[in-house]
């Protein structure tokens, strides 16, 4: 038998668990650094999942806490859409996935993690990259580092214009 090591996660596994609200915390702390910041908007920030499903795995989250979608406010919901657009040109980029899974999971029963803070998800995928772990032994296998993911999606997102 083989022994996959990812020892790298154990930082995830052992940290505390935060009280309060992630996404109203980590940006108000301005250790962009540290939370995996990629970008702040004026009505929304761009960042790095924690516990991603794949490399380059992001969400785009209003700075207002809210999980009702129809309160968002016009100018919550052109700058969320036009960050979405911008961070898949630079996973595009970046990455070069074949494809992406993009969505907002509203309320606990739909599968939201941060139920009481509303979070698009983008989730850069390849050809071929599902395979037998998740199913056979309930592991993921990720092929990079959330902070080499960060500083490469990072260092591109300036260079990156939308048209």
């Amino acid at each position: 038998m083989q022994q996959l090591y990812a020892t790298w996660r154990m930082s995830y596994i052992e940290a505390p668990k935060h009280e309060g609200c992630i996404f109203c915390d980590f940006p108000a702390e301005h250790k962009d650094d540290e939370h995996f910041i990629v970008h702040r908007g004026e009505t929304c920030f761009v960042i790095m999942n924690l516990y991603p499903y794949n490399p380059g795995h992001m969400m785009i989250i209003p700075f207002r806490h809210t999980n009702v979608y129809e309160t968002l406010t016009e100018q919550e919901v052109l700058e969320l859409h036009s960050l979405t657009a911008k961070a898949v040109k630079v996973l595009k980029k970046v990455m070069r996935p074949d494809g992406f899974n993009m969505g907002i999971n509203l309320g606990q029963t739909a599968g939201a993690g941060v139920a009481g803070h509303l979070h698009r998800h983008i989730v850069p995928r390849w050809n071929g990259d599902n395979n037998f772990m998740p199913v056979l032994s309930e592991t993921r296998v990720l092929s990079d580092a959330i902070a080499n993911s960060w500083r490469k999606i990072k260092d591109a997102w300036d260079e990156c214009k939308l048209s």
